[in-house]
This record gives structure tokens, C-alpha cells and sequence, in this order.
């Protein structure tokens, strides 16, 4: 290689690297605002003033739900409690682990497969709970079928554990077991059923590859990711951007075919033709959704082994569809197109892309209004709070007013590793 092609590449790769992190995700969410509040995007019209009325109804639902305002974290393990009853705590709460850091490692394997797992499910697909009887869609029913999943040994190869997910397991994980586990049939269809198990594939391939970081202290597993990460703390802390750094380094490669820059596989980074840079990163919009929702549900097992997780706000909102839809169906988003609601759209559309961008950064403008009209800062309502309170609560419940299956007002078309 000459030395030119060389430092091209060198330039590529830190280009791509840059691309990789929550900080990113942030900035190029809030240059695709600027352009929509400049009336310039090609697919959405944008209505700054009825953002006043979004703050008032998430915080009216996030007050329905939680009273006293002690709102927990946005993540995975909201997921795992049905009606009071707290499946994961009741079934670690059986467990003699060995010490803290075994209790981390089976919580990251399944916060990372249950997560991974967790796209959108469409609005047909329903989990029959065998506990409670009930049918539950989407993502929590995805999680309690995950839950279930992974006790019953679905992700494990050790006969005397079935609270473990082994990269062998995922590796060789078949369309039909998973179908089994997710009780998906003819008349319970799933979206996207297979690209899910091919992402879990992939990943047990992955993690099967890399020892050294996920098999520190036990045989290749995902949630040997604990260890690695454990490593990264300084003093007991642990900044939460650098989860999700370290989440889109290690694991970036497992995700379907899609964007590269210099050899660096980008995930969920799209392009956008309006978002223009002088460099390598040209209209690419880095959104990570998956990784920062994985992000986000790896800070509790983290705390419970005595981590201490730090600069949460500096992970972003989640650019998926509730939140999304929350905007558009409130009208603080508007199609240029009015038929554009009745078209379906491939995620790598600039309309899907630009949507979604747009998204992260009016997340950004609802938490400065809630804490403003609450009178409390970032720490006191992180932005995990908020979106568990909160916004995408009452973009679900802004759905079920607008459409008989509470389907999002845009017609994305899913291969089951997005949204």
C-alpha cells in the first residue's frame, strides 16, 4: 500500500471510529434539527410550537404511572415485570451465586440476547404467557418470551445451568427452535423472524472469536462483556457513553450488511443527503437505537455489582418508532408528503432516516422542557427517566388513539434488527 492509500485508510478508520459513540449520535441529530427548524429537510415539515403540548401530556403520563415522580431507568428489565410480579428478580433471588460479578454475567447474557431479540414484533405477534395466561405483543412480550427462553435452556449448552447463554449455543440456533420459543406460527406471525436469528448467530460466532474479551473467567459467553467492561472502570465508575463505545466496537460487526468506512462496519448509521460534512463521515447519520437500549440495560446489573455508572444523560434518546411516533402524531412533525403516511418505507429511506434523526434531538428539547417546568436538572430527571416515564409511553398511547392497531404513523418496512 502506498503511502498515500495508507493514510487515506488511517483517515477512514478514525472517521468511521468518531461515528461510533453517543456523542455523535447527538451532534448530527441536532444539525438535522437545525435544518427542519430552517424548513430545508426534503420529508418533514416541523411545528416548534406544539412541542409546549407534548411536555405537558408526557408528563401527565408519566405521572399516571409513577405518582411520586420516582421513575426507574428505560431499559430491558421493565420489560421482565408483568403486573407487579418481577420474573428476573424472583428467579435471581433463588440463585446462590458465587459472588456478584456471576450474577452480572448471566444479567448481561440475557439483557444482550433479550435485547437483540427485541425489533419491532409487528402488530399481529402475541406471547401467551403460561404464568398469567395473558397474550402480550410487542416488546414486552418479546421479553417475557426471551425470559423464558433463557431459563428453559434454550442459550445454554451446561446441563447444570440454564442461566448462561454460550456462543455455541447462539451459533448453531435454528430458525425453528426460535420460533418454538417465541411461539411465532401461520397465525401468530413475527416480523422479521428471521434476521433476529441470524443476529444471534452472528453474535455467537462473534463471541466465540473473541476470548479474550468475552471468556476472561469463564468459556466464551456474551456476558463476558461484564469483565471487559469492569476493566474499563476507574476508581468503582464507569462512564455510561463509554457501555455503549465499547458495545459498538466489540460487537459492530454481527450486524446485517450495511454501511462501512475504512474496514469499520458503522450498524445503525444511515445516509442522509442533507446532512453534508467535509469529510469521510459525508451524509452518514449514526443513530445506534439497539446498542443505546442494550446500553441502557447494562447500567443496572453494572450497579448491582458495585459499579457506579456516571454521565447517564451522555447516552441519547432512542430513535425508534414510539418515540418517533410521539412527534409526528402530535403534530410536531409533519409530512411534507401527506401520502407519504400511506407508503411504505425501507429503513434506509431518507424519510425513515430523517424521522428517526429528528427524533433524538427533539428528545433532547422535550427533557429541557420537562425539567424546566418541574424546576430540576439532568441528574434529578435524566434522560433514562424521562423516556421511561414518559415519552415513549405516550407515543404508544397516542398510537391506540390514532389507529386501531396502535401501528406507528409511519409504514416502516422492518427486517426484525432495527426497530
Amino acid at each position: 500500500m502506498s503511502p498515500e492509500n495508507s493514510e487515506a485508510s488511517a483517515s477512514e478508520t478514525s472517521a468511521a471510529l468518531s461515528l461510533l459513540s453517543a456523542a455523535a449520535v447527538r451532534e448530527r441529530s441536532h444539525r438535522m434539527l437545525a435544518l427542519a427548524l430552517d424548513d430545508s429537510l426534503p420529508n418533514f415539515r416541523i411545528h416548534p410550537e406544539r412541542m409546549d403540548g407534548v411536555v405537558d401530556l408526557v408528563l401527565q403520563t408519566t405521572r399516571e404511572a409513577y405518582p411520586s415522580l420516582d421513575v426507574p431507568f428505560h431499559s430491558r428489565w421493565r420489560h421482565f415485570v408483568l403486573d407487579g410480579d418481577d420474573r428476573w428478580s424472583t428467579t435471581a433471588s433463588q440463585v446462590r451465586w458465587p459472588d456478584r460479578a456471576a450474577r452480572a454475567r448471566a444479567e448481561f447474557d440475557l439483557a444482550i440476547v433479550s435485547v437483540f431479540l427485541d425489533a419491532g414484533a409487528g402488530p399481529s405477534w402475541r406471547y401467551r404467557d403460561p404464568k398469567s395466561g395473558a397474550a402480550i405483543g410487542r416488546s414486552e412480550g418479546l421479553a417475557l418470551a426471551s425470559l423464558a427462553m433463557f431459563e428453559n435452556f434454550m442459550f445454554s449448552t451446561n446441563a447444570h445451568d440454564p442461566l448462561r447463554v454460550d456462543a455455541g449455543a447462539l451459533a448453531n440456533l435454528s430458525v425453528a427452535d426460535a420460533a418454538r420459543g417465541l411461539q411465532v406460527s401461520e397465525t401468530n406471525p413475527l416480523v422479521g423472524l428471521e434476521g433476529r436469528v441470524e443476529l444471534l448467530r452472528s453474535l455467537g460466532k462473534l463471541v466465540a472469536s473473541k476470548p479474550e474479551i468475552f471468556g476472561q473467567h469463564d468459556t466464551p459467553r456474551p456476558g463476558g462483556l461484564f469483565d471487559h467492561l469492569a476493566a474499563r472502570a476507574e476508581n468503582g465508575r464507569l462512564p455510561a457513553p463509554v457501555i455503549l463505545s465499547e458495545l459498538l466496537q466489540q460487537l459492530g460487526p454481527i450486524w446485517p450488511s450495511r454501511l462501512t468506512l475504512g474496514g469499520i462496519p458503522l450498524g445503525d448509521c444511515w445516509k442522509h443527503p442533507s446532512l453534508t460534512t467535509d469529510d469521510a463521515t459525508n451524509n452518514l447519520v449514526p443513530l445506534h437505537k439497539l446498542s443505546q437500549w442494550l446500553a441502557y440495560s447494562l447500567i443496572e446489573p453494572l450497579q448491582t455489582s458495585g459499579i457506579e455508572v456516571t454521565d447517564i444523560d451522555g447516552l441519547t434518546g432512542l430513535a425508534e418508532y414510539r418515540n418517533g411516533g410521539l412527534f409526528i402524531d402530535s403534530g410536531v412533525l409533519a409530512f411534507r408528503d401527506p401520502q407519504d403516511a400511506e407508503r411504505e418505507h425501507a429503513v434506509a429511506s431518507a424519510l425513515v432516516v430523517e424521522w428517526r434523526t429528528l427524533t433524538v434531538a427533539l428528545l433532547d428539547r422535550l427533557a429541557e422542557g420537562l425539567r424546566k417546568k418541574l424546576g430540576v436538572d439532568a441528574v434529578s430527571l435524566p434522560l433514562a427517566k424521562i423516556l421511561q416515564g414518559g415519552s415513549w409511553a405516550a407515543g404508544r398511547k397516542l398510537a391506540r388513539e390514532r389507529r386501531a392497531d396502535a401501528s406507528p404513523p409511519v409504514k416502516v418496512i422492518s427486517d426484525g434488527t432495527v426497530f
